[in-house]
């Protein structure tokens, strides 16, 4: 009989899919042993507690929301090129990570007060890369002079974090379709003239 070990990493995985799909409160630690084969008991070899879980999942997702920022934000060009990169890196983050996301997006004011503070600094963090580009570009003139940066971002950001629950990689729009797509709705917004 050939025994699998589970890391800590397929537990932190197993949780992110169980999260993703039937919420924090409604996974147990019984559920997710069962989603690995252990018993939820054994669960704490590898982990504290179920609260344990969902930080690790969370942060994992604001670490790589700042981490496509980031490359973005260091590739240069234009506010329009960059604005188009934090765009495509989001939407990247969003369909190579759906789990994590889901988590990220739905179950981190689940976080208690502790983490919940880390997280939300993260997730200001990671806006405010989308504010300073947009407040760079009404600047210079390559968006509408007086765009508000906040709303701006506040706007597309609300776009880019829907795009988990409709679009399909089968329908009729390929990534770079979908990158196209987004960032020209919202340049038509932000746009001089």
């Amino acid at each position: 009989m050939v025994t699998t070990r589970n890391s800590r990493a397929d537990v932190v995985a197993a949780a992110g899919r169980l999260f993703a799909e039937r919420g924090y409160h409604g996974t147990s630690m019984r559920d997710l042993g069962g989603e690995l084969g252990l018993l939820g008991s054994s669960l704490y070899a590898h982990v504290e507690s179920k609260q344990d879980l969902l930080v690790e999942v969370v942060e994992e997702g604001a670490r790589l929301f700042q981490d496509s920022a980031d490359r973005a934000l260091a590739a240069g060009g234009t506010a329009a090129d960059r604005l188009r990169g934090l765009v495509a890196g989001h939407i990247d983050v969003v369909l190579d990570n759906r789990d994590v996301v889901r988590t990220f997006l739905n179950e981190a004011r689940m976080l208690d007060e502790e983490h919940r503070g880390r997280v939300i600094a993260a997730r200001d963090a990671y806006e405010a890369a989308f504010r300073s580009v947009i407040a760079e570009g009404a600047a210079d003139g390559t968006f509408r002079p007086g765009t508000d940066p906040k709303m701006a971002s506040i706007l597309i950001l609300s776009i880019l974090n829907a795009v988990d629950r409709w679009y399909r990689p089968d329908g009729t729009l390929d990534r770079e379709g979908l990158v196209d797509a987004i960032f020209t709705s919202a340049m038509r917004g932000i746009a001089p003239g």
